[in-house]
């Protein structure tokens, strides 16, 4: 597979401060033409913000929305996982030769193979702080709205934010207990984000799809029989373990229950 270059204008850009000089791509660059919406956050979000960042990104995609992230480790990996790798579009930091980070790179991998892989930097560019900076104005840019599913005082998720106020878009996030995602509890008091209190009824907002007709998923069909862990690990040996990380399922005494 070889790095390609856009060729074609891409209107939701043109909201960056400044309209890329060259996009590089891996994968299906019609994901561009779809209803997006931008999810990002915290590379060490709480279990509760994992369990719910994988229900509101699965059920956008399902609901035939695309979902833009960034491909860091956290949110981000959580977002692009939940969509699936065929409805996501992420965002690289670096040039496309390289797979950063790289407890990603089978992720990343994977949404080059089926979904769509962006970068403004050339071959050989390496991780430097500013280019992540750079990467968040176009995830932001991207969505038609942002998602912020948690984010501490002082994170980098922040320029995010800042980007999509400039941007004149809505940003949305998770209602949080008191002290814990303190950056998103103050945009809410601030009045800079609405909250999200219903999935479903946020998903319909933006989708006519009835995201009842879920996709089929064979691991979670398993799961529902409630199978023995080695069983489980047997038969999805990578699976297993993003679903648990991700608050899908949990196991009790040896035994996989759905979440």
């Amino acid at each position: 597979m070889s790095i390609e270059e856009i060729s074609f204008h891409i209107e939701e850009l043109d909201s960056m401060k400044k309209y890329p000089q060259k996009l590089y791509f891996f994968g299906d660059t019609n994901l561009l033409q779809k209803k997006k919406i931008s999810i990002v956050g915290s590379r060490k979000p709480n279990q509760y913000a994992r369990h719910k960042t994988t229900e509101v990104a699965k059920k956008l995609s399902n609901a035939n929305i695309c979902i833009v992230s960034g491909g860091a480790i956290g949110v981000d990996a959580i977002a692009h996982k939940a969509a699936g790798t065929d409805n996501t579009i992420l965002v690289a930091a670096t040039g496309l030769d390289k797979r950063y980070p790289a407890i990603n790179s089978k992720l990343i991998e994977e949404v080059e193979n089926n979904g769509l892989v962006l970068s403004q930097f050339k071959e050989k560019t390496p991780s430097t702080k500013y280019n992540f900076v750079i990467r968040n104005e176009l995830v932001v840019a991207l969505g038609d709205v942002l998602i912020v599913t948690y984010a501490d005082l002082n994170s980098g998720t922040m320029r995010s934010v800042e980007y999509a106020l400039k941007m004149g878009k809505e940003i949305y996030v998770l209602a949080h207990r008191i002290g814990e995602s303190e950056a998103t509890n103050r945009l809410l008091a601030e009045g800079k984000a609405k909250a999200i209190y219903d999935i479903d009824a946020f998903v319909k907002e933006f989708s006519d799809v009835d995201i009842t007709e879920r996709k089929s998923d064979d691991f979670l069909e398993f799961c529902k029989t409630n199978p023995s862990y080695d069983e489980t690990l047997k038969k999805f040996p990578s699976r297993i373990f993003e679903a648990e990380l991700s608050g899908e399922i949990e196991v009790k005494n040896g035994t996989i229950v759905l979440a």
